[in-house]
């Protein structure tokens, strides 16, 4: 991705973060009753218990919100299933409102997946008193960092599906683990409390100003914009920077990350002053070049799992590159043993991304998989107040326009006419990077990609799991008006 995404922020908002950045400036020590960094537990069962109820969330001191989560907590546990044994998940829905359980990443049967499109039933709400309750059973695969969240859809209310606290990361270990690191965190870039604004800051300092963008129309569509979502209040898991424990390391180790991107609005940039990430998986899957970056680029519901050397002693701030919004809470604390000074943050060189980096070569040898366009524009006011968005030219569902016969392998070549980058997800399903801007690239795996605006991008999977698949945009209000489209088998 070379473009951030734009920060839609008005005035009151800006006031308001401005007021936040110079507050978390001074409170850089944790409190006396912070939390751990990692989750508040971890799930390692084949059998698991999930309760949907209101919960609190204390970011600070002085902000605790409301909102939905799992098991008391938001984010929820980290659930560590292995791959290959069947577990069985008990879910209990102790509100108001049917909810959904979507499982990303995982290969399973559309029946449990968690989506109303293809069929999963809903978890029944609260009647007479009583919880409703549904219970999922699948095998986990494949390996790697997966997680969970709500798929209801929102619409105008902003108190339902993604923008809640209904998520959690899921991590599924292989037969045999041979990890070599010394530590391991779970680590989830959030924002909360959500709002419609029509007024936007574009904050695109991180645009490569030599990207291609073969998709750029040539007259723009100059109408106004619609309402868009946006927030001013972050947290990396259920702590905002400064008010929470450090993550607490010694000179030497390797400390594995892993990070989710559990926002329902915006794509995100991380750096570790100091540091470099060295990438060695995509959306949980390895990748085939694990390399060096000083800065991650994580969309929407994407997972990155990366290797840091602690080789640089001091205590270091490890948060979003962008100034407003680290000090508005989107930031961690990093400390060496022995080490008692101010924390410091060091803005990045560099802030460009390329997936390509972490792949290999690609084969001279031409693909066979049958190609499928797939056209993305966005229409200004096109519900009401709301910006809507079409694939091909059409709305969902997309009735019989895109159909797969088992085994065929597929080509989809995305064409992103929009002035945003959108992180794509197909359900149920893994697919290769093939091509970024007309760069080629092979052996990525992942179930997530960013689009850059105004970009083009392609990626190849075969289709060897029967049943309806939902592909949307994982930003919630881009998929709430009409960014997806339901994939059947023939």
């Amino acid at each position: 991705m070379n473009r951030r995404d734009l920060l839609k922020l008005g005035p009151i908002a800006l006031a308001t973060a401005a007021n936040r950045r110079a507050a978390a400036q001074m409170v850089m020590l944790p409190g006396p009753t912070a939390n751990p960094p990692a989750a508040a537990h971890t799930i390692d069962s084949s059998d698991i218990n999930l309760r949907i109820a209101p919960v609190t969330v204390e970011l600070a001191p002085d902000r605790i919100l409301s909102t939905i989560g799992y098991n008391g907590t938001a984010p929820g546990p980290v659930i560590r299933m292995k791959e290959g044994k069947p577990v069985t998940i008990n879910v209990t829905n102790d509100t108001d409102t049917p909810e959904l359980v979507h499982w990303h990443g995982f290969l399973i049967p559309s029946d449990v997946d968690g989506a109303e499109e293809e069929g999963t039933p809903f978890v029944p709400p609260r009647q007479d008193g009583k919880p409703g309750a549904r219970t999922y059973k699948f095998t986990p695969t494949p390996s790697g960092s997966r997680w969970y969240h709500s798929h209801a859809m929102s619409m105008s209310d902003l108190h339902k599906g993604t923008y809640t606290g209904q998520f959690g990361f899921v991590y599924i270990d292989p037969a045999s683990n041979p990890g070599n690191y010394d530590q391991e965190f779970f680590l989830a870039l959030r924002d909360w409390e959500p709002f419609f604004t029509t007024q936007m800051v574009d904050m695109d300092e991180n645009d490569d100003p030599n990207a291609p963008q073969p998709e750029k129309p040539a007259v723009l569509n100059t109408a106004p914009n619609g309402i868009e979502v946006t927030s001013t209040t972050y947290s990396i898991n259920d702590k905002s920077l400064g008010a929470g424990e450090p993550i607490r390391v010694t000179q030497g180790q390797r400390v594995l990350f892993h990070f989710l991107n559990a926002s329902a609005i915006e794509n995100r940039l991380l750096s570790f002053g100091g540091h470099k990430f060295q990438v060695v998986a995509l959306d949980g899957n390895p990748v085939p070049n694990p390399a060096l970056v000083e800065t991650l680029s994580i969309g929407a519901g994407e997972r990155v799992c990366a290797i840091v050397e602690m080789n640089n002693p001091g205590n270091w701030i490890l948060g979003e590159p962008t100034d407003l919004v680290r000090n508005a809470g989107l930031g961690i604390m990093v400390e060496y043993a022995n080490q008692h000074k101010q924390p410091q943050w060091i803005k990045p060189s560099s802030l460009l991304w390329d997936y390509t980096i972490f792949g290999n070569k690609p084969t001279a040898t031409p693909s066979t998989a049958q190609n499928i366009d797939m056209i993305f524009e966005k229409i200004p006011r096109g519900a009401g107040q709301f910006n809507t968005f079409t694939v091909n030219g059409k709305q969902s569902p997309h009735e019989n326009e895109f159909v797969l016969h088992e085994g065929q392998r597929y080509r989809l070549t995305f064409h992103n006419r929009t002035d945003d980058g959108h992180p794509l997800h197909l359900h149920r399903h893994q697919w290769e990077l093939v091509d970024v801007n007309g760069k080629p690239t092979s052996g990525i795996v992942k179930d997530v990609l960013v689009v850059p605006f105004y970009g083009r991008s392609a990626v190849e999977f075969t289709a060897n799991q029967p049943g309806l698949t939902l592909f949307h945009c994982h930003i919630q209000a881009h998929m709430d008006y009409g960014f997806k489209a339901l994939f059947r088998y023939a």
